[in-house]
């Protein structure tokens, strides 16, 4: 199958490795062409997981990734086209792809805060009339880190990915396509149920906020790690309580894949997105004892003031009241100073 994916951040590099390792046709779209030139000079991306050490070929032609900075062409070669880049890139993306997409391919946004909407919205903008399936799950399908110019390291594999299309008319052709790419996809009922799975404006705002005093105060701190302690994990625990109770209110029915079952042993419990002991595999690779700066990061500015305003504008919407998320959003504000939800 022929496939493209969009982004050069971590989970784009380990979509384009997993798809090419599986044998598809692949092309990968970056919009910075000095990266895309230093990743073709090495002539290899180079993967570590629990499989061991190993590499796939990259270049601009003949390869096993072929490396494209064109927008259009990477788009008109694919049939399937994955976007696994943070939410916050989806409006200026969604204008600029919005031309380019063709009848019958279908877009993966692996997750998403409700950017099926955003992509086809900026469709109809564009006078795009083709008939596009637009899908998102609930997180990343990789728990990943890029090392340097041209390395990842795969942490774990989502081996659940509940996913959603917009328009759902459109979802038998899309789940047919899709699970070529992603065997491990479970349909759901559309992509506002698709987007209500979104794990990262659960976890993240409780973890940074909560351990914001550590974060300034240290080089690098593991939120996931020494991070995750008990009375956090409670307020997490009561942030996803409202996201299901909004799922429920909507309509919408089990499995809503709680948070908690993350958080499961080998043999413990519900298998989770990433299966069962995956926050073991995710702390002991260190990769995520980072520098988190509260005005810039990702989990600041997608997963706290986009997913977080998604969740209670959703809540106000549904007549479903959401405490905890509204007061995580306040004082993400307050620590910013910015009216979060009013962006």
């Amino acid at each position: 199958m022929k496939i493209t994916v969009l982004g050069g951040g971590h989970g784009c590099y380990a979509a384009a490795a997993e798809m090419a390792e599986k044998g598809h046709e692949v092309l990968l779209w970056r919009r910075d062409s000095d990266a895309l030139q230093q990743l073709a000079a090495t002539g290899q991306l180079k993967i570590k997981d629990y499989q061991g050490d190993r590499t796939v070929t990259v270049g601009f032609e003949k390869s096993q990734i072929n490396l494209s900075d064109d927008l259009q062409r990477a788009i008109e070669h694919a049939e399937l086209i994955i976007i696994p880049l943070p939410a916050t890139t989806h409006d200026d993306l969604a204008h600029q792809a919005a031309p380019f997409f063709k009848a019958g391919q279908v877009v993966y946004l692996p997750p998403a805060t409700f950017g099926s909407f955003i992509f086809a919205k900026a469709m109809q903008q564009a006078g795009n009339t083709a008939q596009v399936a637009f899908a998102e799950t609930g997180t990343l399908p990789y728990l990943v880190r890029k090392h340097g110019v041209n390395q990842i390291v795969i942490s774990g594999y989502a081996t659940r990915l509940p996913t959603g299309v917009f328009p759902s008319v459109l979802s038998q052709q899309a789940f047919q396509v899709l699970k070529q790419a992603y065997p491990s996809v479970e349909p759901v009922e559309d992509s506002l149920s698709g987007a209500l799975m979104n794990a990262g404006p659960i976890i993240h705002p409780p973890l940074i906020l909560m351990n914001a005093g550590p974060l300034e105060h240290f080089e690098a701190w593991d939120i996931h790690n020494e991070g995750t302690q008990p009375s956090i994990r409670r307020v997490t625990n009561q942030l996803d309580a409202e996201r299901i109770q909004v799922r429920e209110a909507l309509g919408y029915v089990a499995p809503h894949f709680p948070l908690a079952d993350h958080y499961n042993h080998e043999g413990e419990g519900d298998e989770w997105m990433y299966g069962r002991g995956a926050h073991g595999k995710l702390t002991d690779s260190g990769d995520w004892r980072e520098d988190i700066d509260l005005d810039s990061h990702r989990y600041m500015l997608e997963d706290t003031r986009l997913g977080l305003s998604f969740l209670v504008s959703v809540g106000r919407w549904a007549g479903v009241a959401t405490p905890v998320a509204e007061g995580l959003l306040n004082i993400a504000s307050a620590v910013t100073g910015k009216d979060l939800y009013q962006q």
